[in-house]
């Protein structure tokens, strides 16, 4: 029996200009996974009258900042590649039945088109691993409802396992702290450790998202592992979209106050994604940065996402292998 291994992630635009922001963001804020506005008509006319005119310019000005920066083109797709590459070597070792591909929730490769690939050559089980390790409606659900409306098109359905989460991991938690420790030996050690991760809106945690709560399981937990007392870190939210309230405390916030009251030295790191992005390489490194100094602060350091470490793409094979 042929096995299907696919993995997916958020997405990307197919260039860092206007007209490719807008298809993207058009895709993206179309979810109603994503956004799920009390009045949908009015989100409607404001999407498509104001926000798709206006954030396509900017956004496309802050992908072309970090465009070719690892790989070419897209650092979010070029390392999803090395990802799959990684888990297609390591699981190939010991079988011999697999068939991998990798897709992308918006944007290209989308889901449907690489499903339609695997069934294609023959796969009767796919196993879709999501590289977001907390669960949330808007990531991890939203991904499910694409397989699921793709599949619904087909006479014969294949066996479908789908793995939701990670956040508790204990190899995921190593990897996380390995990268950490890598980082101080080469820079040393913070005042304090920043955990960002990606907000979401507080009504969907008051709606029963349970993301809020795997964010902090895995905070406490990356914490433990490194031995760090409440006093050594700080946990938080960034990349904020709208005027209704998010999931608080903001990175932003946190890193101005730190530098207000002294705190000279500040490392971040992103744990909710899996893969270097325009979340982490420009919103972190750049902007973040920027807030930080601004505000007083003398040293800040963005701690690189796990990537297509060794460690992390063990730990993703090891995942997919016990559905094997």
């Amino acid at each position: 029996m042929k096995i299907g291994i696919l993995l997916t992630n958020l997405g990307t635009p197919d260039a860092p200009t206007k007209t490719a922001l807008r298809r993207y963001l058009s895709e993206f804020l179309s979810d109603p996974r994503v956004v799920d506005p009390p009045n949908k008509l009015i989100w409607w006319l404001a999407l498509n009258v104001v926000i798709l005119n206006i954030r396509p310019k900017k956004s496309a000005k802050n992908y072309a900042k970090i465009w070719n920066k690892i790989g070419t083109g897209s650092p979010l797709l070029s390392i999803t590649k090395l990802q799959l590459q990684g888990v297609k070597r390591t699981l190939l070792e010991q079988h011999e039945n697999l068939v991998f591909e990798m897709g992308m929730r918006y944007g290209n490769p989308s889901i449907s088109s690489v499903l339609d690939k695997l069934h294609a050559q023959g796969c009767e089980k796919i196993i879709a691993l999501p590289l977001y390790p907390q669960y949330s409606n808007t990531t991890t659900l939203s991904t499910l409802d694409a397989i699921n409306q793709t599949l619904d098109s087909w006479a014969q359905k294949p066996e479908i396992v789908f793995i939701e989460h990670y956040y508790d991991n204990n190899d995921y938690i190593q990897s996380l702290a390995n990268s950490v420790l890598e980082h101080q030996t080469k820079h040393g050690k913070a005042d304090k450790l920043i955990i960002s991760f990606h907000g979401i809106p507080q009504r969907y945690v008051d709606n029963g998202d349970v993301y809020y709560d795997h964010c902090v399981n895995t905070a406490k937990l990356l914490a433990k592992k490194l031995d760090l007392n409440e006093s050594n870190y700080l946990f938080s939210f960034q990349s904020i979209f709208g005027r209704e309230p998010w999931t608080k405390p903001q990175t932003k916030e946190r890193l101005e106050i730190l530098a207000g009251n002294g705190v000279a030295h500040i490392q971040v790191i992103c744990p909710g994604f899996s893969s270097d992005c325009l979340e982490t390489l420009e919103e972190i490194e750049c902007e973040n940065r920027d807030y930080f100094t601004h505000a007083g602060g003398r040293q800040f350091s963005y701690i690189p996402a796990l990537n297509d470490r060794d460690d992390h793409i063990k730990m993703l094979s090891d995942l997919i292998s016990k559905h094997l």
